[in-house]
């Protein structure tokens, strides 16, 4: 893969990228707002569309801020860990359903790796890779990298690491985060962008 490889990509898809992160902006009340941040708790070594898929049965059923914790796990079909993470859920409706409006809350954040940070440090299940994805699917981090397998497998065909680590301690999300902005600068893709360009690679669509 070569750096023309993804500028060509991303000319041909730039409309459709600036589209959805557009809608990721749109998201207002806080049921949407909650419903991202649990399909990026569920994502974790599982597919991307079945974790959607689940979050939207759980929309659709009203389970998603009313259900119990049999009724959720009962919905998250084929994704892996589905009771931990369910217990993920019920952790985290518990927490924000009593504090002020989600987005607001993290609107107050002086930038949005000071909310990564906070939201790290306070949900349970939530990594950096999950709190970058669900704050650049409310809007609200499009300048931070979201480190997933696709990602990291490309960072490191095109030469922007030297291979891809067995796990990510802070530190070294950080310091890929950092090469990775390095580089979308050099060629010239915003960081939002870039993300999407190589997801688009890997499974030939733009999603999540």
């Amino acid at each position: 893969m070569t750096v023309n490889e993804i500028k060509r990509i991303h000319f041909s898809l730039q409309e459709d990228i600036q589209k959805r992160l557009e809608d990721f902006r749109l998201k207002k009340n806080d049921e949407e707002i909650f419903a991202e941040m649990i399909f990026c708790l569920l994502t974790p070594q599982s597919k991307a569309k079945l974790c959607w898929h689940a979050v939207e049965n759980l929309l659709k059923k009203d389970l998603l801020l009313k259900g119990d914790n049999k009724q959720i796990v009962e919905e998250l079909k084929g994704v892996r860990f589905k009771y931990k993470k369910g217990g993920y859920i019920m952790e985290a409706r518990k927490f924000f359903m009593k504090n002020d409006s989600i987005k607001q809350r993290l609107e107050k954040f002086r930038d949005a790796g000071e909310a990564r940070e906070w939201l790290v440090n306070n949900v349970k299940g939530m990594g950096y890779k999950e709190a970058s994805h669900f704050l650049r699917n409310i809007g609200l981090g499009e300048n931070l990298a979201i480190l997933d397998r696709h990602i990291l497998k490309n960072l490191n065909l095109l030469g922007v690491i030297q291979k891809i680590p067995d796990s990510l301690s802070k530190k070294k999300y950080m310091e890929i985060e950092k090469k990775m902005k390095k580089f979308a600068e050099e060629i010239g893709i915003k960081m939002s962008h870039l993300d999407l360009v190589l997801w688009y690679k890997e499974t030939g669509e733009i999603f999540k």
